[in-house]
């Protein structure tokens, strides 16, 4: 992979995990808490974001061992799941592949950085996908830094937007966050479609 690969990857896992998308459940849930522990959820969350991906980058490949999974059909079945969620993206409407109603309603008293914000809605199954094709076509340490680098930068964005969620919920408004939403999902529809393709051909190759 060349720097021009990663950063393709870097806005494909901004545009998965979406944190815009995830302004209106963030505010909904921590409407209630002060504005220095509002901040503090941000920071978890964000960590939490980086932890989940990153175990997913170092273990990934050991769990489709385990489990006889070939990267070919993995990278299919993550194509199909990623053009679900940019459906629902480019309709600018909430997807039960990342967050099921019962997590988004979950109590505001109780903890939310990690339960539902950072897993499943920001680092879910689509999040977890990409980053374990993407980490089993590096061959070496310093290529699985890079990607430790990406999603430490897809963390640090996330941070960003939550840390300053009321400013761009004033800023973009209902129709701003659906319009980048929408573009999001656009990016990542290319991308699933890119997934699907390269996991076609292996498995054709293959037979």
């Amino acid at each position: 992979m060349e720097s021009t690969d990663y950063l393709k990857v870097f806005l494909g896992l901004v545009s998965i995990v979406n944190p815009i998308g995830a302004l209106p459940v963030f505010l909904e849930l921590t409407q209630e808490r002060p504005a220095a522990e509002r901040r503090a959820i941000a920071l978890e969350t964000s960590v939490a974001v980086l932890i989940i991906l990153g175990v997913a980058l170092l273990g990934g490949e050991r769990v489709l061992a385990f489990f006889g999974i070939g990267l070919p059909s993995f990278r299919c079945a993550g194509g199909i799941l990623l053009l679900l969620m940019a459906v629902s993206m480019l309709r600018a409407e909430p997807t039960p592949i990342r967050h099921t109603a019962q997590e988004v309603e979950a109590s505001p008293r109780e903890p939310v950085a990690v339960v539902p914000l950072a897993m499943p809605m920001l680092a879910g199954p689509g999040a977890i996908s990409t980053v374990i094709v993407y980490a089993h076509s590096n061959q070496s340490w310093q290529q699985t830094g890079y990607m430790g680098a990406v999603i430490a930068g897809a963390a640090l964005v996330t941070y960003a937007v939550l840390r300053f969620a009321p400013f761009f919920e004033r800023l973009l408004g209902q129709t701003g966050m659906n319009v980048v939403t929408r573009v999001m999902g656009l990016i990542l529809a290319a991308i699933a479609v890119e997934l699907m393709a390269g996991g076609a051909a292996q498995l054709l190759r293959a037979s």
